[in-house]
């Protein structure tokens, strides 16, 4: 707690020393703060000109991770799903068209496992619904952990890859992920009291139909209620080659509640909570998974430029149900894994002038808690299997301050992060970690990460950019206290409680263009390209004696790359392009005990199309490039190496298209895979005994969407 206290003091420093001149300086301040700008015009600031306070990214909890990505000195990113241009059938699609971003896609598992940068599994990327972390993971031959949302719900994703300075970035070694639900105002139209929207969608291929329904309504200026639900029922799809790929069928049951409460005319209270169902086959077990996501955010603005507070709070329960009837494998039948997470994150944004220095501070602290209990209902003995119970806690004290001064942004972070983990077992085998006898696991510990960011802006459309941040990820409950053995099997499994947390070192430089009417007048120009190095220390893998077991790697392990994201939009015409290459030597996961985190080398997505008639008709092309990448193999005693073998590479083409029958009824049409590509996807695990190409064969998508 003493460095906690230091650490709120640091977060402070810029309030204190501010205070003399915030006194002589608050007419000025209020004057500038309805002049915010995201980056300053070129030039500098005269004695008598307006000093315009600046706006930096902010963590809103549950609203939004990043704000406009061609404005931001960082490389992040964000997609609006409610007017994407076409239909795709699952979430991995739209991560893996974000730069620098990918995911473990699970044939038969429809979670995600979001992959940033080469890193993924066990909270290395926070990925969160609504800014609520899903922490859920487990020890087998998939990702290590999913977080469960049905995309129908979703009204965008935020991404920011690299070190989070502000609410979110606890614990996060890559980045964070924000799946942002439907809310009252996605559901409202602006200037009505209420609302509806409703998607009905049939797709070929054993997409089958899918239907969602919300609605909304302020009932006065004070309150304000909005409600969705969901449903799928998809069968086993075939691949390029027309085999079926097994156990690639879900039923799915979703839905959500939003309240947004407006207590005085200074303070609002939003009420939320997301509800997940879902039954499918995979890795060897029928499983049913319900993940239940609460929210409650209250926000104070009084109207002034020190306070802009915020308190978020929320609740997150996920629950996997292995089956008990012979399609699951004997021993897994009647497992249970529940993880049992609370926590909040609370801020506040002041703007101040220090002579002709703009400040914007945001300061707060986070906290989440998990509690996991893995059991078996129909053999006790067995426990979760190889995964433990356990619980853990990871908080963290912040500041990110942005000091402005004509063309210049200095963006300063730091933050202290802290985690504890507490856990108990006995180890009757030898070569493990940990001798024969009981052991404990009681620690706390944490870590100063600092963040800074140069940002210069000499022309109103151009920021160039550095950056230099440390980030830390804690070993989870699964990694420090795993143990058992594998079905079928005399392969056994160790715990280690003396894992030292990850650690990670780098630079970023970066470039934001944002410039508008450049071939035809209207027209908007937007491109961000950055290129980043980063030494990763304590890297966690698998080792093996007799035993496997979790450990860390010594020596320094680094990942670097290029990513561009760019989009033209002229009104008729118009065309988006990422782009990722990335090259990475840490060490190999092994299989079983984790899955390939390498991305593939080079990753290049271009979509483009024309809005004719009055811009009622929409009709677009997308073509997706996945090039080889490492892939990973099992070595001599069964860890992780990499494969002589690399991945393959891969093409993708889709159409899509849409035309507004009416101001409330769309007709969407979407065609996937258009050329029957027969491929297996890059970062994939095959169903249970299936040995084909997984990727989803040609594929027809006709919905027709309502929104009143």
């Amino acid at each position: 707690m003493i460095n906690g206290s230091l650490m709120i003091g640091i977060s402070l420093l810029p309030l204190l020393v501010a205070g003399p001149a915030l006194a002589q300086q608050t007419t000025n301040t209020r004057a500038a703060s309805g002049q915010t700008t995201a980056s300053t015009s070129a030039g500098t600031a005269t004695a008598n000109a307006p000093v315009v306070l600046p706006t930096v990214t902010v963590s809103e909890g549950g609203n939004v991770l990043v704000g406009d990505p061609y404005q931001t000195p960082a490389a992040v990113s964000s997609v609006d799903l409610l007017n994407s241009p076409s239909d795709s059938t699952r979430l991995d699609s739209v991560l893996r068209s974000v730069p620098g971003t990918f995911t473990e896609q699970s044939t038969s598992n429809p979670g995600v496992a979001v992959n940033i940068r080469g890193f993924q599994g066990m909270d290395r990327v926070n990925m969160m619904i609504d800014g609520v972390r899903q922490n859920f993971r487990f020890v087998g031959h998939e990702a290590g952990g999913f977080t469960y949302v049905d995309d129908q719900l979703l009204a965008g994703v935020d991404v920011a890859r690299g070190a989070v300075s502000t609410a979110g970035g606890a614990g996060a070694l890559a980045g964070a992920v924000n799946m942002r639900t439907l809310g009252i105002d996605d559901i409202i139209k602006p200037g009505k009291s209420y609302g509806a929207m409703a998607n009905i969608r049939w797709g070929s291929n054993g997409v089958g139909w899918q239907e969602m329904f919300a609605g909304a309504a302020r009932v006065n200026d004070r309150f304000a209620l909005g409600a969705a639900i969901a449903t799928r029922d998809s069968g086993n799809y075939k691949n390029g080659d027309d085999v079926t790929v097994p156990y690639t069928s879900q039923e799915l049951t979703s839905g959500l509640v939003k309240t947004d409460i407006k207590l005085t005319d200074t303070s609002r209270l939003k009420l939320g909570g997301v509800f997940y169902n879902n039954f499918f086959y995979a890795n060897s077990a029928a499983q049913n998974v319900i993940n239940d996501t609460l929210t409650a955010n209250y926000s104070y603005d009084p109207g002034n430029d020190l306070v802009d507070f915020k308190l978020n709070a929320y609740y997150n329960a996920t629950k996997m149900k292995y089956g008990t009837s012979s399609s699951t494998i004997s021993s897994y039948r009647g497992r249970v894994i529940e993880d049992k997470g609370w926590g909040f994150d609370t801020s506040n944004t002041s703007k101040l002038l220090l002579g002709q220095v703009a400040v914007k501070s945001t300061y707060g602290l986070e906290y989440f808690h998990d509690d996991v209990d893995a059991y078996n209902t129909v053999t006790p003995s067995s426990y979760g299997g190889v995964n433990p119970s356990g619980t853990s806690s990871i908080g963290g004290v912040f500041s990110e301050t942005t000091f402005t001064y004509g063309m210049v942004d200095l963006i300063a972070g730091l933050r202290y992060d802290f985690f504890t983990l507490n856990g108990s077992g006995y180890e009757n085998t030898s070569g493990g970690a940990v001798p024969i006898g009981y052991w404990t696991v009681d620690r706390n510990e944490g870590r100063f990460d600092p963040k800074i960011t140069l940002a210069v802006n000499p022309l109103d459309w151009l920021q160039p950019y550095v950056t230099y941040a440390e980030t830390m990820r804690a070993p989870t409950a699964s990694e420090t206290m795993v143990g058992g053995e594998h079905p079928g099997s005399s392969v056994s499994y160790s715990a280690n409680p003396y894992l030292e947390p990850e650690v990670s070192k780098g630079w970023e430089f970066g470039l934001n263009i944002r410039k508008d009417s450049v071939i035809v007048a209207g027209d908007k120009v937007r491109l961000k390209v950055d290129y980043f190095t980063n030494d990763i220390e304590n890297y966690i893998v698998t080792c093996r004696s007799t035993q496997y077991y979790f450990c860390n790697v010594a020596g320094t392990s680094n990942v670097s790359g290029v990513e561009m994201q760019a989009s033209y939009d002229a009104g008729k015409v118009f065309a988006d392009m990422s782009y990722t290459h990335n090259d990475n030597d840490l060490p190999a996961q092994t299989q079983g005990f984790g899955a390939n985190q390498y991305l593939p080398d080079d990753i290049f997505t271009f979509s483009g199309g024309v809005r004719l008639f009055d811009e009622k008709l929409v009709l677009g092309a997308r073509y997706s490039y996945i090039s080889e990448g490492q892939a990973i193999a099992y070595g001599s005693n069964f860890t992780g190496v990499i494969s002589s073998t690399p991945s393959d590479s891969y093409s993708i083409v889709d159409l899509f298209g849409s035309y507004a029958l009416t101001d409330v009824l769309t007709l969407r049409v979407d065609a996937t895979n258009l050329l029957n590509e027969a491929y297996t996807p890059a970062l994939s695990i095959a169903p249970t005994g299936f040995s084909g190409d997984t990727g989803q064969g040609r594929t027809f998508l006709v919905s027709l969407r309502a929104h009143l």
